[in-house]
């Protein structure tokens, strides 16, 4: 079973390292491509209700418009919590330049974790494939935010979100593929990376950046 790390101790630069250092040993091309470019950033987001919030916002936009329709829910919102989204008016939410769809997506978060049907504190006690169960439960979710909220806002150390359009390139690139790999032969290729799959991960995204790559 993968190791877990709590919110408490999140995959932080040593991690990150050390975890790339592993996997290096037992990939040629990952190895050649950390010697150019040097190792990620970390990226952590807190976990519960907002951080949910901002993964729907940020479905299908850029990062410049989720950034700005984001702070317009924070400026509306002020706290941003299952009771001030469920307070508000839909049209009010659309206001912030949210779809209406969007605001369905929300609308029923707040509901289902005000009825007790998803509770986000308890996601930290699951095992990742029940965790994951859990969020893509949830009207609007599919595996891909289920898997970026477990890298980056539970520290998760063994998830590959194989159905990211940059990941898939940057293994293109990296493995010198002729064409992109789907998320089944994508999870293949990095099977053999675990348990460090996050870190993996990201690493891809920064390789991606690097190169420039067109996904």
């Amino acid at each position: 079973m993968a190791e877990y790390l709590t919110p408490t101790a999140p995959m932080n630069k040593t991690h990150i390292k050390r975890s790339l250092l592993k996997i290096a040993q037992r990939d040629r091309e990952l190895e050649h491509a950390l010697n150019v470019y040097g190792f990620p950033n970390t990226r952590i987001q807190p976990a519960g209700f907002e951080t949910f919030v901002v993964t729907i916002v940020s479905q299908q936009l850029s990062t410049k418009a989720a950034n700005t329709i984001m702070q317009r829910v924070r400026d509306l919102l002020i706290d941003i919590t299952p009771d001030n989204v469920l307070a508000r008016r839909k049209a009010t939410l659309k206001k912030t330049g949210l779809s209406e769809r969007k605001v369905e997506y929300i609308q029923g978060l707040a509901k289902a974790i005000k009825n007790g049907q998803f509770d986000p504190d308890t996601l930290d006690s699951l095992d990742d494939a029940s965790a994951i169960n859990a969020i893509t439960n949830l009207h609007g979710f599919g595996v891909w935010s289920a898997e970026i909220y477990l890298m980056f806002s539970l520290g998760r150390q063994d998830i590959f979100p194989a159905n990211d359009l940059a990941l898939q390139a940057a293994l293109q690139n990296l493995k010198q593929l002729e064409t992109r790999p789907t998320p089944k032969v994508a999870r293949s290729m990095v099977a053999h990376w675990a348990p460090w799959r996050s870190a993996g991960s990201l690493f891809l995204w920064h390789f991606y950046n690097a190169e420039k790559i067109d996904s």
